[in-house]
């Protein structure tokens, strides 16, 4: 079966403070993205790596491709207004039928054990999404105030989500919701139920400074 990974990296930089977009940040030596986008290839060199970014990137995506010497094959697509308008467009270029992964950008400490886990699941029961156990206190802010929330039915959803490719095809020719969330919430909302794999905790999405931190950390504990 076919394996692709679509990622969608569309971030501008305003919760990091920084100018440059998050996925361009450097860490150990090169974009957060480059990392990204070597998982999946390590993951499986046959993969084939769809990347989604803004129009207006594009260029300076190529120009830092030279610059680092990354020489990963890849598919470059024009991204949308939203995140949902940006994997529909993405799942375009998915020609056969297979298993995708649609994954954040900006998670590049995935583990390859997550990976395999959302593939192996997904070949089986058509799709997988990475969760892992909610650590902290949680309480449900309400019109009255706040109530505590049993963390123990809770969990914290990660990509990569894997699908079968017609299913999450078919998924995205829906209308845009507001409570699509991710790309599970799409599917669902056609009726299929969604299956829940372990993820790895490690396995951030890097949004803030703080995150950039302990992203230097991680490199040598997931690489």
């Amino acid at each position: 079966m076919k394996f692709y990974a679509l990622i969608v990296a569309g971030g501008s930089g305003k919760r990091m403070g920084a100018e440059l977009p998050k996925q361009y940040l450097e860490i150990a030596g090169k974009p957060v993205l480059m990392h990204t986008i070597e998982r999946f290839k390590t993951f499986s060199e046959s993969i084939e790596i769809i990347t989604v970014l803004p129009e207006n990137q594009l260029r300076f995506w190529n120009e830092l491709q030279k610059k680092y010497s990354f020489n990963v094959p890849h598919t470059l697509v024009k991204g949308g207004k939203t995140r949902f308008f940006s994997v529909r467009n993405g799942l375009k270029f998915v020609d056969d039928p297979g298993l995708v992964a649609i994954h954040d950008g900006v998670r590049p400490f995935v583990s390859i054990d997550t990976i395999k886990r959302c593939f192996d699941t997904a070949e089986k029961l058509g799709n997988a999404i990475p969760v892992i156990p909610a650590s902290e206190t949680l309480r449900m802010v309400t019109e009255e105030g706040s109530r505590p929330v049993n963390r123990l039915l809770v969990r914290q959803v990660q990509t990569p989500q894997v699908f079968h490719s017609a299913l999450i095809q078919k998924a995205y020719e829906q209308d845009y919701l507001p409570e699509f969330t991710d790309d599970a919430t799409v599917l669902e909302k056609t009726g299929v139920k969604i299956n829940l794999v372990d993820g790895n905790r490690e396995n951030i999405k890097i949004t803030t400074p703080e995150d950039l931190i302990i992203s230097t950390a991680l490199v040598p504990v997931v690489h």
